[in-house]
């Protein structure tokens, strides 16, 4: 699966303890004198994503830049996809110091790190020193942001649906006349990965990784707690007693079986490591040519089904202040820049001009060899409608990811902001059993007919179906106050 933007199997955070939130809200709560205080501040800053060779000669460069306009430096530690959740439970549940990280719907959970005082509530931060974040990024995201009224991390600014795609090797595509159109449903890749399998002993059919889970119709409030996106009725179901569920992990195993699918699927970290001829990825307009920059071969996708707008999707991407801080001000006034400063900006997702890339005009740029050095997840790291688009990208992309956001449908669910207080200790055991069974069954490794009943034994054994009747009973009386 396509690193760029991680589907929503990791969904779940840490649950954190009591005693550390008392802990950590007294940190953050003791306001450093930072605005009066000559020597720099260092930040601290978590990221998502494979540490990259040149980040600190970038990190240099920023710092440079940050001393000049806000007295601060910024120390960038970053965690590669896989190991980011776990990482990050540790640094929380631990009372680490630290000034800011990347959090979302589906790593470093935001909700969950949220309600449970892990980060700092950021309205009078944003008053403050946000003024220009406020007013670039799009008010669905503000919208999303919100949790009991008030808003914990600044949301990237970027595409508002999920939008699955299946992305194909664009050489093989033609070499075998792929028609990519005309799959859309998972069983209609069946005669393409037969036809590659077949003709191509060298490269993997499907490949995908250990994050990778099943497309459906469904918005997952909390993973596999969803509600449907075909219907109104915001009836909450464990996704993995739906039939499309079944049918889906049926194919995947006939696929595992046949060997169309990598065997190591349920371990492998590296989506970038063998040919393959489909993967599936999440993207936005013109996504196919970042992809086949990082990728290093073209790539062509096709949509899997219309773009919706969820909750999960609203908080894809987004900077959260620790309450471990001590320097949130000075954070504020950091992430501030990096959502309204154009050079800020660009450095720290393409790296350095004449080294990393160079400009074709004032708003495109061509990449240059040494950025294999330094590739950023662009979305993760803030707003991306003040970034320069590449020379072979339309200079209208950030209009028409505008109407892309303007033209995706809304999931029934979204604004409901599930409280999982009452079911805490059942809400952390449904990660546990995720992380046992999850990805084994969605990669096609086992049997579905033996292995659904044992995941959906052991969600019964934890209390999912308490966690069902919990979300339901809310979403019921929110749907009632709309």
């Amino acid at each position: 699966m396509l690193k760029f933007k991680k589907i929503m199997a990791l969904a779940m955070g840490a649950i954190i303890s009591s005693s550390l939130i008392l802990t950590g809200c007294s940190k953050g709560n003791s306001t450093s004198k930072e605005e009066t205080n000559s020597k720099p501040v260092e930040l601290v800053w978590y990221t998502i994503g494979g540490p990259q060779k040149d980040t600190e000669k970038v990190q240099e460069e920023i710092n440079k830049y940050l001393k000049e306009k806000i007295n601060a430096t910024i120390k960038i530690k970053q965690v590669d996809w896989g190991d980011y959740n776990q990482k990050m439970q540790v640094v929380i549940n631990s009372g680490e110091e630290y000034d800011i990280a990347f959090t979302c719907s589906w790593a470093n959970d935001y909700l969950t790190n949220a309600r449970k005082g892990a980060f700092v509530a950021l309205d009078e931060l944003l008053d403050k020193y946000g003024k220009e974040t406020k007013a670039a990024i799009d008010p669905n995201f503000w919208e999303g942001a919100k949790i009991d009224g008030k808003i914990y991390a600044i949301p990237a600014n970027k595409e508002l649906g999920v939008a699955p795609l299946w992305v194909f090797n664009k050489d093989y595509a033609r070499k075998y006349n792929v028609d990519i159109s005309k799959i859309k449903t998972l069983e209609d890749l069946e005669p393409y990965l037969k036809t590659i399998k077949e003709n191509e002993p060298d490269v993997t059919p499907f490949y995908i990784i250990k994050d990778y889970s099943a497309q459906l119709p469904y918005d997952k409030i909390i993973d596999p707690v969803a509600v449907s996106l075909k219907n109104n009725d915001l009836k909450v179901v464990n996704i993995f007693e739906t039939e499309e569920m079944k049918q889906t992990l049926n194919t995947m195993h006939k696929y595992y079986k046949a060997g169309y699918i990598n065997k190591d699927a349920a371990t492998a970290k590296d989506d970038k490591a063998v040919k393959r001829f489909v993967t599936k990825g999440d993207g936005q307009p013109y996504a196919d040519i970042i992809w086949s920059k990082d990728l290093g071969f073209e790539v062509v996708s096709t949509p899997m089904m219309a773009p919706f707008i969820t909750n999960g999707s609203t908080t894809g991407s987004m900077q959260a202040i620790s309450v471990t801080s001590k320097h949130p001000e000075k954070s504020m006034q950091f992430l501030n820049l990096l959502n309204t400063d154009k050079y800020l900006r660009n450095l720290i997702n393409y790296g350095i001009e004449g080294t990393h890339y160079q400009k074709v005009n004032d708003e495109q740029i061509k990449i240059l060899p040494d950025q294999k050095n330094y590739q950023m997840p662009y979305f993760s790291l803030g707003n991306l409608f003040i970034t320069y688009t590449l020379e072979n990208e339309p200079k209208t992309k950030w209009e028409e990811f505008k109407k892309f956001n303007a033209d995706s449908s809304k999931s029934p669910a979204l604004g409901f902001k599930f409280d999982p207080t009452p079911v805490n200790t059942e809400v952390a055991g449904l990660r546990n059993v995720l992380d046992e069974f999850g990805a084994s069954l969605y990669s096609g490794t086992v049997d579905p007919n033996e292995y659904l009943p044992k995941i959906n034994a052991k969600l019964k054994s934890i209390g999912i179906d308490k966690v069902i009747a919990e979300m339901q009973k809310q979403i019921d009386a929110w749907k009632a106050k709309k």
